[in-house]
């Protein structure tokens, strides 16, 4: 009887941790919304990180070139952030910007001066207005605890960048 008896709870608490594992597994494995989310979002942070050196590079005043050098900063930060969180959900970022993208950066990178400093400013609204939308909606959509921190991280900086992009945009 206590053989049986032992052979009884050590078979269920094999089930139970396999059970367990299981979570924990399909948990990791991101959904098809979560790998687009974290592709385009990487592709997005790319994009803002050579816009940002082309600010330094052909903008006008100083407060563009400032906030440019700022925008590497970041986005090379929150890049390598979720590059972390992919790898944990095995999730392969993009290592290259999207042709979409890459042309706006081209096109951009042809202005200099105050035709850059405006153009830049204006995109920088723009794009941020949009990313921090798509950021709320995904927070809502992803289920992976590690892919919601980044997301609760982010906003609030980017954020931060849509009033300074505001303020940029103003000073004309």
């Amino acid at each position: 009887m206590k053989t049986l008896t032992f052979v009884l709870t050590l078979g269920t608490a094999v089930a139970l941790s396999s059970a367990f594992a299981a979570d924990k597994e399909k948990s990791d494995k991101a959904t098809a919304k979560e790998t687009a989310f974290i592709k385009k979002a990487t592709d997005g942070g790319m994009t803002e990180i050579e816009l940002g050196k082309a600010a330094e590079k052909n903008g006008q005043k100083d407060g563009v070139k400032a906030f440019g050098k700022q925008m590497v900063k970041d986005h090379g930060k929150a890049n390598d952030d979720l590059k972390s969180v992919a790898s944990k959900m095995n999730v392969t970022v993009p290592d290259k910007i999207s042709a979409k993208h890459q042309a706006g950066i081209n096109k951009m990178s042809k202005l200099s001066g105050a035709a850059f400093d405006t153009a830049y400013a204006k995109d920088m609204v723009e794009d941020h207005e949009k990313d921090i939308a798509e950021f709320e909606k995904a927070r809502g959509e992803v289920s992976n605890e590690d892919l919601k921190k980044f997301i609760d991280d982010t906003v609030p900086v980017m954020k931060e960048h849509l009033e300074m992009a505001k303020k940029m945009e103003g000073a004309k």
